[in-house]
C-alpha cells in the first residue's frame, strides 16, 4: 500500500467494498489473533520484521478499510518508522516494551507530522498540532509504530442528540466487523472496530463516558478506562476537561495492559496527573496473574431489563469468576441517581466543552475556526456533509452557555455531579468492602441506526466516568453465537492494578475470542 501523505483512505467516505477480503501478504502471524508478545518473539527471532508487520497491515487497511470505514488516515511515514525500529533492534538498541508495533490513534489524538487531527470534523482538516500529543511521545519512546489515526463519532459523540455513533464527516460511518449493519457504538468506535478486525495491534481511544469500554464491548476487544489522571490529556482535542481520559483497545488484557504501561506517566503540562504517579507497578508481569481472583471480594451487579442472552453470557460469567475462587457478593446494585446526576452533568459537561474545545482551538496552529461558535458556523455552510445525517444541537446549547469555568453556578453542577458519582460507585463499593465490581458491559450491538441500547447499563459506565475510577471491558461471550458482550470489572480510584488484575484472571480462563466473520446481516 502507498500511503498517500495523511489523505482519507480510499473507501472512508465511498463505502464500495473491496473484492479478496480475507487475503493475506504472507505472514508468520495470524493478524486475527496474534498478540503483542507473539509478535516480539517473531521479530527477536527473525521471523518477520517492523516493516513487513507494517506493511501488512497497510495492504490489509487498504483491502477492508472500504467496508469498515474504521481508518481515516494511514501515517506516510510509518514505513519509514518501521525500518528505523528495525534497525534499532539490529544494533540492540530497541527502545521498549512497544519497538516495532504498529498502533493506531483516535482522530482526536494529536501528532506533530503528516496526519491531521480532526475529532472527526471536517472543520479541523487544515488544523497541525506543533507537538505530539504527551501520551504519543510516551508511545515512540517505547518503540511504537504510529500506523494512522481511526475514525470516531464526531467531537466524541458531543454534537447532537441524535447522533450515529461511529460516523464522521472525515471517515464516514465504522461498521461493526462481526455483523456490518450493527452498530460498532461510539465514540472511540473505529480504535474497536480496528483492533477486532486486525487492521492493527492496538489503538488509542479517549473515553468521556463510555467511549472506550462500550465499542470494546460489542467488538469482542479489550477496553480499558484507567484513573482519571493516570495517563495524560495533553494534546487531544477535549471534550471535558473533568472526565476525559485515554485507554488502551486490545485484544488481549495483556496487551492492554503494556499499551497502558507506556502511555502512563506524569506529564507537567497535565497537573491532574502528579496525582497518580506511581499509580502502577514497574511493569503488568506484576499485575498479569491467573490467580488474580482468587479471594477477591466481587460485587456482583444485575441491571434491571436485560436481554435473555446478555442475562445468560453474564451468568456463565460470574460461574466462571466464582470457579476462579472470588468470593461472591450477590445482588450489589448503585443507588438510583439518574435524575438528579444527568440534571447537573449535562449542563456541567456543555460549560467545560465550549471553554475547552475553545482553548484548544485557539491554541492549535492552521487554518481552522479558533472558537466554538466557528466550528457552528463551519457546519451550517457546509450543511450538506456536515450535517446531512443529524444536527449540531448539543454543540448549539454548548456555545449558549459562558463557558466560564469560574463560574459558581457551573461550579455547583460540577461538584454535585462528582458528589453523587462517588457516593453512588464509591459508596457501594465500601458499603459491601469489594474489590471490584462486576457487571454486563452493555447488550448487543444494535441496528446502526438504533439506539446505544446502553439503558440498564448507563448508571456504571457513567459513575465510573464522573468519578474517575477505572474500569475495563472484558470480551465474555455472543448474542446467537454471533454479537459479542463484554463483561466490565470497575475498581476504586487507583485501583487500576487490581480490575486489570481481575479481568486477566477472567478472560485467561476463558474460551479464545473470536475473530468477527463481516456478516452482512443477521438472519
Amino acid at each position: 500500500m502507498r500511503p498517500s501523505g495523511g489523505a482519507p483512505i480510499p473507501g472512508t467516505t465511498t463505502g464500495a467494498p473491496a473484492p479478496d477480503l480475507d487475503t493475506d501478504l504472507d505472514l508468520d502471524v495470524d493478524l486475527d489473533r496474534c498478540t503483542i508478545a507473539d509478535l516480539q518473539q517473531a521479530m527477536t527471532r527473525g521471523h518477520l520484521s517492523s516493516e513487513r508487520l507494517t506493511l501488512a497491515l497497510l495492504e490489509r487497511i487498504e483491502r477492508l478499510n472500504p467496508l469498515l470505514r474504521a481508518v481515516t488516515t494511514v501515517n506516510p511515514d510509518a514505513p519509514a518508522l518501521s525500518r528505523r525500529s528495525d534497525a534499532l533492534r539490529r544494533d540492540g538498541r530497541a527502545r521498549g516494551p512497544l519497538e516495532g508495533i504498529p498502533v493506531l490513534l483516535k482522530d482526536n489524538v494529536g501528532t506533530a507530522d503528516r496526519q491531521p487531527t480532526t475529532a472527526g470534523s471536517a472543520a479541523l482538516l487544515g488544523a497541525r498540532p506543533d507537538a505530539d500529543a504527551f501520551l504519543v511521545r510516551r508511545l515512540r519512546a517505547a518503540g511504537a509504530v504510529v500506523l494512522g489515526k481511526a475514525n470516531m463519532t464526531e467531537w466524541a459523540d458531543f454534537r447532537s442528540e441524535h447522533s450515529v455513533a461511529g460516523w464522521s464527516a472525515t471517515g464516514g460511518q465504522s461498521r461493526n466487523p462481526y455483523v456490518l449493519d450493527r452498530s460498532p457504538s461510539g465514540s472511540s468506535s473505529g480504535s474497536a472496530v480496528a483492533v477486532a478486525a486486525g487492521l492493527a495491534v492496538a489503538a488509542i481511544g479517549t473515553e468521556t463516558d463510555g467511549s472506550v469500554v462500550l465499542p470494546a464491548s460489542v467488538t469482542a476487544t479489550v477496553g480499558f478506562k484507567p484513573t482519571r489522571g493516570l495517563v495524560s490529556r495533553g494534546g487531544i482535542v477535549p471534550l471535558s476537561s473533568r472526565q476525559d481520559t485515554a485507554g488502551p483497545l486490545a485484544r488481549t488484557v495483556a496487551d492492554a495492559a503494556l499499551v497502558l504501561w507506556a502511555i502512563h506517566g506524569p506529564d507537567p503540562a497535565d497537573p491532574v496527573t502528579a496525582r497518580a504517579a506511581g499509580g502502577l507497578p514497574a511493569g503488568p508481569g506484576a499485575v498479569l496473574d491467573p490467580g488474580a481472583l482468587r479471594g477477591r471480594r466481587v460485587g456482583v451487579r444485575r441491571p434491571a431489563g436485560l436481554d435473555p442472552w446478555t442475562e445468560r453470557v453474564f451468568e456463565d460469567a460470574v460461574e466462571r469468576i466464582r470457579g476462579l475462587g472470588a468470593v461472591l457478593v450477590e445482588d450489589v446494585d448503585l443507588p438510583d441517581t439518574d435524575e438528579e446526576a444527568e440534571r447537573h452533568l449535562e449542563p456541567a459537561l456543555l460549560t467545560e466543552f465550549k471553554h475547552d474545545v475553545g482553548a484548544y482551538l485557539a491554541a492549535t496552529p492552521g487554518s481552522h475556526p479558533k472558537d466554538l461558535a466557528g466550528v457552528i458556523a463551519y457546519n451550517v455552510r457546509h450543511a450538506d456533509t456536515e450535517l446531512a445525517l443529524f444536527g449540531q444541537d448539543v454543540l448549539e446549547r454548548a456555545e449558549r452557555t459562558g463557558g466560564d469555568l469560574r463560574d459558581p453556578v457551573y461550579r455547583r453542577h460540577r461538584e454535585a455531579a462528582v458528589r453523587l458519582a462517588r457516593r453512588s460507585l464509591d459508596g457501594t463499593l465500601a458499603r459491601h468492602r469489594l474489590d471490584v465490581l462486576v457487571t454486563p458491559t452493555a447488550g448487543p450491538a444494535p441496528l446502526l441506526a438504533g439506539t446505544t441500547g446502553d439503558g440498564p447499563f448507563a448508571a456504571v459506565t457513567r459513575d465510573a466516568a464522573v468519578a474517575g475510577n477505572p474500569h475495563v471491558t472484558v470480551p465474555a461471550g455472543y448474542a446467537g453465537g454471533v454479537l459479542p458482550l463484554g463483561v466490565s470489572f470497575v475498581g476504586a480510584r487507583g485501583g487500576d492494578a487490581l480490575v486489570l488484575g481481575c479481568a486477566y484472571a477472567f478472560e485467561q480462563a476463558g474460551p479464545p475470542r473470536t475473530p468477527p466473520g463481516r456478516l452482512p446481516t443477521l438472519p
